[in-house]
């Protein structure tokens, strides 16, 4: 009896085509970022209030990927002003390369600098799935708690920078700071960390200064 595994074979195939869309973004010289996080923990949000601060400096390009719905890509458009579209995925809990080449071909990579991805609201299948992007970043909230790192493992070792948001409520929560670090640093100790609140403006400065300093060294090809 043969066995086929088919995980593996689509996952190269996956990132083969990553390959492809870097290559396109790479002459295009778009900075393209992958945002990733659980449902509710602040992704369109963070967005919101990061749009703005980039925007005087870069062309801000957005896709938001949802099972159904155009709520967020809507809250985008309107806090923000940037260039928006809505992907449904079909039921699927994650974005493929080829979706995301897909979305970049349909938001039109022409004129942009800096594009957002704002990927399925999941913790464990979108980090699977290599989008072609420049940076992963993740976003941990308070309430779900400081040992999402060590529960859903490779979504902290893919990422570049992890926001750890909602820190207006940390006092509610049982939730330490330390072991945030601690946790997030045994899975990948090479990740950002920054500690934000969208409420407040807490740390939001920071993490666009970050993501500011990515795309300019990829733009300007210093």
């Amino acid at each position: 009896m043969e066995i086929f595994t088919i995980k593996e074979d689509i996952l190269s195939r996956n990132n083969e085509r990553a390959k492809e869309v870097r290559a396109l973004l790479d002459e295009k010289g778009v900075f393209y970022v992958n945002l990733m996080s659980s449902p509710g923990a602040g992704k369109t949000t963070v967005l919101s209030k990061l749009i703005p601060r980039l925007s005087d400096d870069f062309r801000i390009g957005v896709i938001e990927a949802d099972l159904d719905s155009d709520k967020d890509a809507l809250t985008v458009e309107r806090e923000t002003g940037a260039k928006v579209i809505q992907i449904h995925t079909a039921g699927a809990c994650h974005i493929t390369c080829q979706m995301s080449l897909e979305a970049l071909e349909a938001l039109g990579t022409d004129g942009l600098d800096l594009i957002f991805l704002e990927n399925v609201g999941n913790l464990v299948c979108p980090a699977e799935f290599d989008t072609g992007s420049d940076m992963n970043l993740v976003l941990l909230s308070v309430p779900e708690g400081d040992d999402k790192p060590l529960k859903y493992p490779l979504m902290f070792e893919v990422a570049d920078a992890v926001a750890v948001t909602k820190l207006d409520v940390a006092e509610i929560f049982d939730f330490s700071f330390d072991n945030a670090v601690k946790n997030i640093k045994k899975r990948n100790e090479n990740a950002e960390i920054f500690f934000t609140c969208a409420v407040n403006g807490k740390g939001i400065d920071e993490l666009e200064q970050y993501i500011r300093n990515k795309a300019v060294k990829k733009i300007r090809k210093d």
